[in-house]
């Protein structure tokens, strides 16, 4: 007589986890291959319950809050140490110029303004020689005349005074440098005393002087003589301007000049042809002339200079 399927009451263990498992006969012992397969089959573990689930996604988002908090406080931390350690310039007020510029003034020794404008011209100012034949000796050639040059263009054009080049059969120029060079005449004005000569050669790093404008001086600004007194130099020497518009009258009375500046820096036989600058720097006169009432021909105060415009004039130079 066929007996009914039933299903166990109890649960059967396997492992640590227990479920009901279906009995497909009605007794133990009777086993078949169903409920074989059904026995070694392995058990699966529960899923998690829902309150488990949203009490991870909880702690999660609190421990992701913690490590972005605690990120912000480091970086906080670091550019505050940065800060501390680099700080921020700070802005310079007028009180820490002027304190600066004080400072300055009270420890350095700054070079004077007659300095640095013979500075500024020294490597333009050449020594002029001028030879004649000697009459002993034709053979031979004579110095005749000292003066000084200044260069006023790049192809090294030189102004000078005329009394110190007329008669020569030979001219030599001295850079600054110690090149020497024989030079050409290429224009007079002997009304003005001026002379322009060209050597035939120059230095490689010739500069020119800065040629300015006589027309801002003043009597009493300051004004340096560049030149060679008596072939000694280059020589520099300081002073102001004590009058302009002034005329002048050489001993022999064969000249008259006019227009000139009247000057107090020393100046010698030799400083003729040489710049007188103002302390910019700039040409703003030839040393002409000497004025000495006796035959001594050295300097007791007072020197001339034709004006630069006049000077250019003479080399074709624009109108300033």
């Amino acid at each position: 007589m066929k007996r009914e399927a039933v299903f166990s009451k109890s649960p059967r263990t396997v492992g640590s986890v227990s479920h009901p498992v279906a009995d497909a006969t009605a007794t133990s012992s009777a086993t078949t291959p169903a409920s074989t397969s059904a026995a070694s089959k392995p058990s699966q573990p529960s899923a998690p319950s829902k309150s488990k689930l949203q009490f991870w996604n909880s702690q999660w988002r609190w421990d992701f809050a913690a490590v972005f908090f605690l990120g912000v406080v480091l970086t906080l931390l670091a550019m505050a140490a940065f800060i501390t350690l680099n700080p921020l310039p700070k802005s310079l007020t007028q009180s820490d110029i002027d304190g600066a510029v004080l400072h300055t003034l009270q420890n350095k020794e700054l070079p004077s303004a007659s300095a640095k404008a013979a500075a500024s011209v020294q490597g333009a100012v050449v020594h002029v020689q001028s030879y004649a034949a000697d009459p002993k000796n034709k053979d031979t050639d004579k110095e005749s005349g000292v003066g000084t040059g200044v260069v006023i263009k790049d192809d090294g054009t030189i102004l000078t005074n005329f009394h110190v080049i007329a008669g020569a059969k030979r001219l030599k120029v001295t850079f600054f440098d110690g090149t020497e060079s024989e030079a050409i005449v290429i224009g007079v004005q002997p009304d003005k005393d001026l002379a322009v000569i060209k050597p035939k050669k120059i230095p490689d790093d010739l500069e020119p002087a800065i040629l300015g404008s006589s027309q801002q001086l003043l009597p009493g600004d300051q004004v340096v003589a560049v030149g060679f007194p008596f072939g000694i130099g280059p020589s520099v020497s300081a002073g102001v301007v004590s009058g302009l518009n002034r005329k002048f009258k050489s001993p022999d009375g064969n000249q008259d000049l006019n227009g000139l500046i009247q000057f107090d820096a020393a100046a010698n036989p030799g400083n003729s042809g040489g710049p007188l600058v103002n302390m910019s720097g700039e040409v703003v006169g030839i040393v002409t002339a000497i004025l000495n009432p006796t035959s001594a021909r050295t300097f007791i105060g007072i020197a001339f200079a034709t004006t630069i415009e006049s000077a250019g004039s003479a080399v074709g130079l624009p109108p300033f």
